[in-house]
């Protein structure tokens, strides 16, 4: 279209050159004025629908975290607190993810580091949307509230090893034994005396159930 109205604007301006009668150079001039309009908004049009050039974004870069594993907890029957000292810490560059059974909080930007606090699986379930993270001026404080009320021994869960496995399968008397071994590594002096001597009278003969060394 552009192309055509070139032309014709050129072929009406030579006429117009040539035109002597005073009423058709005024017909000639006000049609080159429109079909000039015309070509503007033409070029106007199509440059608007030219697609601006894509802009590449810069690649983004894995942010690094220092592990913040050195804190301190304490609890009561409804929450666990967590203290972690930690300056410089900003409240809404804390990036937190409660889960029920895990717990992931990201400080960006505290004094040039990006830390990290992560508790994988948590010993029992918590109730994500009422737990939180406070900053303090030289610490942080991160509260879970219990799903259920009570005291926790650990943080984080830990598999029972003194209970016995008694599969369907296996000889009742191999998950005692298992448990007996169990027991002797993470007992005491006196545990492991007890076990030891358990054991040393049943292979003897002068105990025919292990169990009975030490109950």
């Amino acid at each position: 279209m552009a192309e055509e109205l070139a032309l014709d604007l050129e072929e009406l301006r030579q006429l117009q050159s040539i035109a002597k009668r005073p009423r058709i150079v005024s017909l000639l001039s006000s049609e080159i004025h429109n079909l000039e309009k015309l070509s503007k908004d033409a070029a106007s049009e199509a440059s608007a629908q030219t697609p601006a050039p894509a802009m590449k974004m810069p690649a983004t870069t894995p942010l690094n975290y220092v592990t913040l594993s050195s804190f301190s907890w304490d609890q009561d029957s409804d929450k666990i607190k967590i203290y972690a000292s930690l300056e410089g810490v900003e409240q809404e560059k804390v990036e937190t993810v409660f889960k029920p059974m895990s717990v992931d909080i990201k400080f960006h930007d505290v004094q040039g580091k990006n830390y990290r606090c992560a508790i994988p699986k948590l010993n029992k379930e918590i109730i994500p949307e009422k737990s939180k993270v406070v900053v303090k001026p030289t610490r942080v404080i991160i509260t879970l509230v219990k799903a259920s009320k009570g005291s926790w021994l650990d943080l984080y869960y830990k598999e029972d090893k003194l209970k016995p496995n008694l599969d369907n399968d296996r000889d009742p008397m191999a998950g005692i034994m298992d448990l007996m071994k169990n027991m002797y590594k993470e007992g005491d002096d006196e545990m492991k005396r007890t076990i030891a001597k358990a054991w040393t009278d049943a292979r003897s003969g002068k105990v025919a159930d292990p169990m009975k060394g030490y109950r």
